[in-house]
């Protein structure tokens, strides 16, 4: 497949109703927040996460689709399957630590990465742990995602009216409920920019079918992640910025600066609602050899 000819920027809202949109282990699983404003933040690999759990689903066993990073997967078999399928036998002495000493072969390993597995040709990665395939640099890259105003999460008690095992039912005696704790957020809206490079993707095959892939998986992949710790989740707003160059004809954060994302609503009161706000894109404001098109 022939790789993308245009840069991309993109802008992507979306929201969360009672639920968790993403925990922080090192907080006690409660929705991450910026401590010096109280925004929401939601992590580059989070949406990835569920970017990479949307293509799973939608391609399935397809060639040229499968998953590298993936729970429970081992990396250095996903590496050596490379060396295998292309016949390169490893050095003797180093065994797969190194990559070939011939660079054409080297490059054939990596390149063999980028064909097999989607996330490797959109998001790149670093697959030098032991068994020895390269590193790739990824033309899609996302950053974190920041509510529009400051969210509040909420401590929710709940009880759990079984036990697990005899003894702890012994111990209670006979009352079988105990308590725990579910952390949400009523309501945050939020926003995250991305960037994909079409010289980058030059570099690892990633193609117009591959962006189109992308672009349903942001507008999907929420209906396919639901949890109750992550109550509802929407893809609100997909904006894409498309430039007529392959090395792009503004810069990133101009493009950026033409989204406003405001209150509809009174702002004195909590926000409980996407209709509380109103997205608005400025196409007067675009450069010259930008257009601008609303996906979601």
């Amino acid at each position: 497949m022939t790789a993308i000819a245009h840069r991309y920027e993109f802008v992507y809202i979306f929201d969360v109703t009672n639920g968790n949109p993403n925990g922080d282990p090192d907080a006690g699983n409660l929705p991450r927040l910026d401590p010096e404003t109280n925004r929401g933040l939601v992590t580059d690999v989070a949406l990835k996460r569920k970017i990479r759990n949307f293509v799973t689903l939608d391609k399935e066993s397809a060639s040229g689709y499968a998953i590298y990073m993936q729970e429970k997967a081992i990396l250095n078999q996903q590496h050596q399957k490379a060396w295998e399928a292309l016949g390169i036998p490893p050095d003797a002495k180093e065994a797969y630590k190194k990559l070939p000493k011939d660079e054409a072969k080297a490059r054939e390993i990596t390149a063999w990465m980028c064909v097999n597995f989607f996330d490797v040709r959109t998001f790149g990665a670093v697959m030098t742990t032991g068994v020895n395939a390269g590193q790739v640099r990824g033309p899609v890259q996302l950053g974190f995602a920041t509510s529009i105003e400051p969210v509040l999460p909420l401590e929710i008690s709940i009880t759990r009216m079984a036990v697990t095992t005899e003894k702890e039912a012994e111990a209670q005696s006979g009352d079988n409920r105990t308590m725990g704790r579910k952390h949400i957020l009523p309501y945050g809206l939020y926003r995250a920019h991305g960037f994909v490079s079409a010289k980058l993707a030059e570099r690892t095959g990633f193609s117009d079918e591959d962006l189109k892939l992308l672009w349903q998986a942001l507008g999907n992949m929420f209906e396919h992640d639901h949890s109750a710790a992550r109550g509802e989740m929407a893809a609100r707003k997909l904006i894409v910025f498309e430039h007529e160059s392959a090395m792009g004809n503004a810069p990133a954060h101009k493009l950026f600066e033409t989204v406003k994302v405001e209150r509809a609503t009174d702002d004195d009161r909590p926000a409980r609602s996407f209709d509380d706000y109103r997205v608005e894109v400025d196409a007067k404001a675009l450069p010259p050899g930008v257009t601008v098109q609303e996906l979601l």
